[in-house]
């Protein structure tokens, strides 16, 4: 790995990914060499996919990144990984105002854990600024039309959690 590599972390559960993720994940690319989606092993969340149905679906969805992203499974704090991956930055994802409160807290308390490493917020395309994994997975368990937000491997694979068609 080159030193000036400059790697991002994209931490979160994903469960599922959302075209507002990977569009998120092509934004930073525009301003890192390599995004590391960092899928929550531990989260207080209750996912509907296992850590691993969510690694292989994220990997699935970023296929079209090729070598520039790469998704893998974290525990404990994140800022410790963040070390481990020689990385100096963090990636949220803000969707609304909403978002806001709860990941400027989140940042301020990663800053006082390690104040030399940043968190950098981008927003997606304004057409997934009110997409977020719960609505996705009731739009799924209800039988709704996922295909303008989410992959079709992410469908397919709700469809299968829910036993819609």
């Amino acid at each position: 790995m080159s030193a000036n590599l400059r790697r991002i972390i994209y931490p979160g559960t994903f469960d599922p990914i959302t075209n507002g993720h990977i569009d998120v994940v092509g934004r930073a690319l525009q301003l890192f060499d390599e995004v590391v989606l960092a899928i929550a092993a531990d989260s207080t969340k209750k996912p509907l996919f296992s850590i691993e149905e969510r690694k292989a679906l994220a990997e699935q969805a970023l296929a079209s990144f090729g070598a520039k992203v790469r998704v893998t499974p974290f525990n404990g704090l994140l800022i410790d990984f963040v070390r481990q991956e020689n990385s100096r930055a963090i990636l949220r994802g803000l969707r609304a105002i909403s978002d806001f409160e709860f990941e400027f807290q989140m940042a301020l308390m990663n800053r006082k854990l390690n104040d030399s490493i940043e968190t950098l917020f981008l927003m997606p395309r304004g057409a997934y600024t009110y997409l977020s994994s719960t609505i996705i997975k009731e739009i799924g368990r209800l039988g709704g039309d996922l295909s303008s937000f989410v992959p079709k491997s992410v469908a397919d694979a709700l469809r299968a959690k829910y036993n819609v068609k």
